[in-house]
């Protein structure tokens, strides 16, 4: 076992871990298996005083009876934090985990998007306002996902009429999966930027160049669509036109930041119960936790760098000029000012939506996204949904429905799929209009995109979303 999984089991961080892996070696030693070493470990981390004389776990139950008694307790709010919801029939799970975020007690405020599901320690659709401290698993592994939509001077009727070349540019000018890079390497000023804003950026600077301007697993795409507006709108005149769509993140090195800063956090804050382990904040006094955000920020350039060259690689590809472009993180933090109390807004795939701000919220590789203007509504800090949000897990979607079905749905609807894991097809997800209808107070609708021809990460690729 690793040091994060017997964390998540209840064990302490630090010397009560170490005599944990001691125990365990002699356990699988004598042939225990690992589901038995799972209820055994869980067991002693509920219950230490137990075990303090019984061997193999005698020492391992002492050290964390010693870890509790050196940790001072957790002390959460005298009541939660305020929280607004929105949506119906949402995950009870999700409004648990975001109802648990509320009792920390760096928590200020707090709101549940309708494209809610569950997420690690903050649920996806999760809005967050802290005090002073930033929480790594709050932001997302996936460090600054985010969208990005350019309107191009090409014909709508290119997307049939010449759909040969649009797939050519696709396949030339995107790369998917977990280690996907490219031949050779794409350039972008955040090169340039500052890696050395902490050891693990520094050490990762050469991943992050090497899968520059790729895309992923899991829900990120590269699509062509149509983009509708019902007014002269985003300096644009009424009607259809051909826009390219993106949605991926900050990739394995954001991955790899995220992870090693939530296990920090989750170091610093042992007497956190374990239902909000997920939950350890960094204090943003600390060098830890201005490392973390250093790090998030440049984790942001990263990967509207990503975006920027795979957007640039297609246009230039289609020599396409661009009419109207805009983009949006939505697994972030932002330092922001809500009822006159500065917080820390963490979004985990919530869409930023103050007065007059532009986002994107995608509904699925078969239903529209739509462009919004946020309105600035003060309950949800600002914020809207990150999508559809998904309706299954992965594996239930998998077991529930075939390729035959996905096919007949993407016809139905004029979508030519180039590549995509069972798991992606539109049954997993929510009614986008549904979710839409449940934000009309946080959003408007600006504009519609109907995906055309979509290209997502082929089958078997494991998520990274």
């Amino acid at each position: 076992m690793k040091k994060r999984e017997l964390i998540q089991l209840g064990v302490p961080a630090g010397d009560a871990t170490e005599a944990t892996l001691v125990a365990i070696r002699a356990a699988v030693a004598d042939g225990m298996k690992k589901r038995k070493l799972n209820e055994i470990v869980s067991a002693i981390a509920a219950t230490p005083d137990a075990y303090t004389d019984v061997p193999p776990w005698d020492d391992m139950a002492r050290s964390i009876v010693a870890a509790r008694e050196a940790t001072p307790p957790f002390v959460e709010r005298d009541s939660p934090a305020p929280c607004e919801e929105w949506g119906s029939d949402l995950d009870p799970e999700a409004r648990k985990q975001i109802h648990n975020a509320c009792r920390l007690p760096v928590s200020r405020a707090a709101a549940l998007m309708p494209d809610a599901h569950v997420g690690y320690g903050l649920p996806i659709g999760g809005v967050l306002g802290t005090h002073n401290a930033v929480i790594p698993y709050a932001v997302g592994v996936d460090i600054a996902c985010r969208m990005k939509l350019s309107v191009l001077d090409m014909p709508v009727s290119t997307i049939r009429g010449a759909e040969g070349h649009l797939r050519n540019a696709l396949e030339s000018e995107t790369a998917f999966g977990l280690g996907a890079s490219f031949e050779r390497k794409k350039d972008h000023a955040v090169l340039e930027e500052d890696w050395t804003v902490s050891a693990i950026t520094a050490k990762l600077r050469d991943k992050a160049w090497s899968q520059l301007g790729t895309s992923g697993t899991g829900n990120h795409f590269v699509e062509f669509g149509t983009m509708t507006l019902e007014q002269d709108e985003l300096g644009l005149k009424q009607g259809t036109y051909l826009a390219l769509l993106s949605h991926s993140g900050s990739r394995g090195t954001g991955a790899r930041v995220a992870q090693h800063y939530s296990r920090a956090a989750m170091d610093a804050h042992p007497e956190l119960p374990k239902d909000l382990a997920h939950l350890a904040w960094l204090d943003l006094d600390t060098d830890l936790g201005r490392e973390y955000w250093a790090a998030m920020q440049l984790m942001g350039n990263y990967a509207s760098a990503n975006h920027a060259l795979i957007h640039q690689g297609l246009i230039r590809r289609l020599k396409a000029n661009v009419l109207f472009t805009v983009e949006n993180h939505h697994n972030f933090a932002w330092k922001e000012t809500h009822n006159g109390q500065p917080m820390i807004v963490h979004r985990k795939g919530a869409t930023p939506a103050g007065t007059g701000v532009l986002g994107i919220i995608p509904g699925s590789m078969a239903t529209p996204g739509y462009i919004v203007r946020g309105r600035g509504h003060a309950p949800s800090l600002n914020s809207a949904s990150h999508g559809a949000g998904r309706l299954m897990s992965r594996t239930k979607c998998k077991n529930t429905f075939t390729w035959n079905q996905a096919r007949t749905f993407l016809k139905e609807r004029n979508v030519v799929l180039m590549s995509a894991g069972l798991d992606e097809i539109p049954m997993a997800y929510k009614d986008i209009e549904t979710v839409m209808a449940a934000q009309t107070n946080l959003v408007d609708v600006v504009a519609r995109f109907d995906p055309r021809l979509v290209k997502m990460a082929p089958e078997g690729e494991r998520p990274e979303d």
